[in-house]
C-alpha cells in the first residue's frame, strides 16, 4: 500500500477527475469555515479536527442524497482514503519535528514519573478497552483505538484502515476529547476564547514562509516522508504513513534546523493545520456513510470516557502524592489527551508550564511509537480469539 494515489485508468474521464477534486475543495473550504467557528468558541487545537469531521460528513452525505439513483453516483462514493493517509503524513511530520531533545534534557529527573504517569494510562487505558469491546461485544482493537488517549483523527483513521468500525472509534475519542477539553477549563475557571482572525494571521504570517531556502527544506522534508512512508508499508509497518513521518520529523530538527533560523526545524503551522483537516474530512466521511448511531450505542460509550477521566484523576492523585507538584499541575500533567489544551491552561495560570509540556512530549513520544506495537498484541489476540471461538476479527459493534 503506497500513500501516493495510481493514476487514473484510461475508462476515467477528466469530469470524474474534475468532480473528485471539487470535492475536496469543497469539504476544505466548508471545513476551515467551520473550524473558525469552533476557533472562536474555544476549542483550541481540536477545533481544526473537529471541523474537518462536520464537513466531510456533511459533504459526503450532501453527495449521496443528492444521487436519484441508488447504483448511480450516490452509491459509488466513499471516504477518500488519499486524504487519509496525506493527512496522517502531515501530522506525523509535525508530531515528529516538535520532539525537541533540549526539551526533553531540561527535565530529566523528572523522566521516571513521566514514564510512569503514561504507563499508567497506557494499561489503564488497555483494561478500559478490554471492558468496553466486552460491553460491545467488538474486538479487542476497536476497543483499543477507542479508548487510548490519543488524537481522534489518527485513532480513527487507524480503525479505517483495519477495516474496523471507524464511527464507533470516533464517538468515543469524540467524547473523551470533548469532555477533557470542555471541563477542565470550567475546573480551573479560565476562559479561552479565541480571536479568529489573530488565529489566521499566525498561521500565514510566520516569517519563515518568505525564505525560499525553507521551503525547499519543507519539500525536502516532506519528500523524504513521502519516502519513508511508502518503504514503511512495503515493509508492512503498521500505519507507515504516520509513524514513518513521525521519525522523520524527530531527524529533521536535529539536521536541518540551523540553516535557515536558530530554532529548530518544524512545518509551517499551516500544514499542520491542513493535515488536522484532511484528516477530519475523512473520519467525517466514514460517518456520513453509517451516519445512525443507536441511543444504546452512544450511552455504552460514556463509560469509557468516565473511567478514563477517573484513571486520569488516579494518576494526578498519585503524583500528587511522589512529588511537590501543585494539585493543578499534577492534574495537567496526567490529563488523558488535549495536549495544547493543558499546556495553555498550565500557561495561563502561571503553573509549572515546562513540566506540564515535557510530561505531555514524554507521553505523546511514548504512545506514538508504543502504539505500533499495541496494534500488533492486539491484533494477534483478536486473530487469536476469532480462531478459538469462530467468529471475524473484523467483527464491528451494533453502531
Amino acid at each position: 500500500m503506497t500513500l501516493l494515489p495510481a493514476l487514473p485508468s484510461t475508462h476515467q474521464g477528466l469530469g470524474s477527475i474534475l468532480q473528485s477534486s471539487a470535492r475536496v475543495l469543497l469539504a476544505l473550504g466548508l471545513a476551515l469555515a467551520l473550524g473558525c467557528g469552533l476557533v472562536r468558541l474555544g476549542l483550541g487545537g481540536g477545533a481544526w479536527i473537529l471541523g474537518g469531521i462536520g464537513a466531510g460528513a456533511i459533504a459526503l452525505w450532501s453527495l449521496r442524497l443528492m444521487a436519484t439513483q441508488p447504483s448511480g453516483l450516490g452509491s459509488a462514493i466513499a471516504p477518500n482514503r488519499h486524504l487519509r493517509k496525506a493527512g496522517q503524513l502531515l501530522i506525523g511530520l509535525t508530531i515528529g519535528s516538535s520532539i525537541h531533545a533540549d526539551t526533553l534534557a531540561a527535565t530529566s529527573g523528572q523522566l521516571p514519573l513521566f514514564l510512569g504517569a503514561v504507563l499508567l494510562l497506557l494499561l489503564g487505558s488497555l483494561a478500559i478497552a478490554r471492558v468496553y469491546a466486552w460491553l460491545e461485544s467488538t474486538d479487542w482493537l476497536t476497543g483499543t483505538l477507542a479508548t487510548t488517549p490519543g488524537n481522534i483523527g489518527i485513532m480513527a483513521s487507524i480503525a479505517a484502515d483495519f477495516s474496523k468500525n471507524s464511527a464507533q472509534v470516533t464517538l468515543v475519542q469524540l467524547l473523551r476529547f470533548t469532555a477533557i477539553v470542555g471541563l477542565m477549563p470550567l475546573m480551573v475557571h479560565v476562559s479561552n476564547v479565541t480571536d479568529v482572525g489573530v488565529v489566521l494571521y499566525h498561521l500565514m504570517d510566520d516569517p519563515l514562509l518568505r525564505l525560499p531556502r525553507y521551503w525547499v527544506q519543507v519539500l525536502v522534508v516532506l519528500g523524504g516522508a513521502i519516502a519513508a512512508a511508502n518503504l514503511g508499508s512495503r515493509l508492512r509497518i503498521p500505519v507507515a504513513t504516520f509513524f514513518c513521518p513521525i521519525v522523520v520529523g524527530m531527524a529533521a530538527t536535529q539536521l536541518v534546523g540551523m540553516g535557515v533560523s536558530e530554532a529548530p526545524f518544524a512545518l509551517p503551522q499551516s500544514l499542520s493545520v491542513l493535515g488536522q483537516l484532511l484528516l477530519g474530512i475523512t473520519i467525517g466521511e466514514y460517518w456520513a456513510v453509517n451516519p445512525r448511531l443507536k441511543a444504546v450505542v452512544v450511552a455504552r460509550a460514556v463509560l469509557p470516557v468516565g473511567l478514563t477521566l477517573g484513571l486520569g484523576l488516579a494518576v494526578a492523585a498519585l503524583l500528587h502524592q511522589l512529588t511537590t507538584w501543585s494539585w493543578l499541575t499534577c492534574l495537567l500533567v496526567a490529563a488523558p489527551g488535549g495536549s495544547p489544551e493543558m499546556i495553555w491552561i498550565a500557561l495561563s495560570l502561571q503553573q509549572s508550564v515546562e513540566i506540564v509540556t515535557a510530561a505531555h512530549l514524554v507521553r505523546l513520544l511514548v504512545l506514538n511509537l508504543s502504539l505500533p506495537g499495541i496494534i500488533l498484541l492486539v491484533s494477534r489476540w483478536d486473530a487469536r480469539q476469532s480462531v478459538s471461538y469462530g467468529f471475524s476479527s473484523n467483527s464491528s459493534s451494533k453502531v
